[in-house]
């Protein structure tokens, strides 16, 4: 049996004969239900639509104020990076850390590996070092955590409204978007469809 025809479940181990799929279809695994992936030849094109989509408005959201906030006629307003000095400032430096690698450097890492993986591969060459960079965006991915980010500012922002005036600003809704383009092109990116290009290359 030819490796390349064999497929492991990445939950339960087992290992499979790969069988040629249909459109649309997916490949389940028989003990455990876990989906092994979805052949979706159009995928990775919408996936790197996707992805250059979230780069341009990761740009927007950390270029831009998320928030303003007025009380006793004085204004404030703070972007992302400018809340993660802050909190440098005030001798939070976990709290720091985990605010810069969950919403800035992992969110970025993901974007970068798929616009770097895709857009070669949509050209009709294949990058150098694609194995590392693939390996980077997969170990990346659980911490890019955009939407809870979102979560606990949409929180904040009620909370505050009842000692301030608080005004959305550019990045916020910046990050709206940013946090569908990047869940829409990691749904649409299956590891097996593009390995597949990826052999047709070869």
């Amino acid at each position: 049996m030819a490796f390349k025809s064999l497929l492991v479940c990445s939950e339960c181990d087992l290992l499979l004969r790969e069988q040629p799929l249909d459109s649309g279809n997916m490949a389940i695994c028989p003990r455990c239900g876990h989906v092994l992936h979805r052949y979706q030849p159009e995928g990775l094109q919408r996936s790197l639509v996707f992805a250059l989509t979230a780069a341009i408005l990761f740009v927007i959201s950390n270029a831009f104020p998320i928030v303003g906030l007025t009380s006793q006629g004085l204004e404030s307003s703070t972007s992302l990076l400018g809340m993660v000095g802050s909190l440098f400032r005030d001798d939070m430096t976990l709290v720091a850390i985990l605010v810069f690698a969950t919403t800035f450097l992992m969110p970025a890492l993901v974007i970068g590996a798929l616009i770097y993986l895709l857009l070669p591969l949509r050209l009709g060459y294949l990058p150098p070092r694609m194995a590392a960079v693939f390996r980077v965006m997969h170990l990346s991915k659980p911490w890019a955590m955009v939407e809870v980010f979102m979560l606990g500012l949409i929180i904040t922002i009620s909370k505050l409204n009842a000692l301030a005036t608080v005004l959305p600003e550019v990045a916020l809704w910046s990050f709206v978007c940013l946090m569908f383009a990047l869940t829409a092109a990691a749904a649409n990116f299956d590891p097996q469809t593009f390995w597949d290009q990826v052999e047709k290359l070869e």
